[in-house]
């Protein structure tokens, strides 16, 4: 991971034109090819991002990020107070608590809860960046990942998207790779960027699944 603090101004060029006037900010550039730009504030929430792939062109105080969609981030570099790279290693991954591990147990046996043409290839599927949670094949033969959440937000439309990005360039899976999020609860935005990203969502059942009656009452 590099990291980059810098008195810079961006501007991103792409589906809705955005401004950040110069500032001074902490720009990550990590090792999936992604590159956010953060204030020393909003908690991890980055003020501007480009996912993978995409790719980084750096030039005398301007640097340019594109992708695939041929939308740019351009970056002016005023002052660079910071620049240092470190390499982190295979992160493990998240530890899912244990309504999501149980989930996917549930969803690894009845892949079509998620969708009725998917049958399991198999779980935690190593993708070079973290393990998506089930691999599998669609009706049509395509690959489809499926990354489960207990809630599905924006970091797990994120996360997926990069894994997504990684499994196109696996030239053993049958392509096309689709993706899809799966969680009991997903909210407006991760649906909207899930769109945006060519992404399916689907909400499931934890009660049904385990085979109980609805945990609230029904009139019928």
């Amino acid at each position: 991971m590099r990291l980059v603090i810098a008195r810079c101004s961006v501007d991103y060029v792409g589906r809705l034109n955005a401004h950040l006037p110069s500032a001074v900010r902490l720009l990550l550039i990590k090792a999936d090819g992604s590159v956010s730009i953060h204030a020393d504030g909003r908690a991890y929430k980055p003020l501007n991002w480009m996912s993978p792939p995409c790719v980084l062109a750096e030039g005398e105080g301007v640097w340019r990020v594109t992708n695939k969609a041929a939308e740019t981030l351009v970056i002016t570099i005023e002052e660079i107070v910071h620049d240092s790279t470190h390499d982190l290693g295979i992160d493990p991954g998240l530890r899912k608590d244990g309504v999501e591990a149980h989930l996917q147990v549930l969803l690894a046996d009845r892949p079509d809860a998620i969708r009725p043409d998917l049958t399991l290839v198999r779980r935690e599927y190593e993708t070079g960046i973290g393990p998506v949670d089930l691999l599998c094949r669609a009706g049509d033969g395509s690959t489809v990942a499926v990354e489960i959440k207990r809630r599905g937000e924006i970091d797990g439309v994120e996360q997926l998207t990069r894994y997504i990005a990684r499994m196109t360039d696996d030239p053993a899976l049958p392509h096309p790779v689709h993706g899809i999020l799966a969680a009991q609860s997903i909210t407006p935005q991760a649906r909207l960027l899930a769109s945006d990203r060519g992404l399916s969502c689907a909400t499931v059942d934890y009660d049904a699944l385990r085979g109980l009656e609805p945990s609230i009452p029904t009139l019928f």
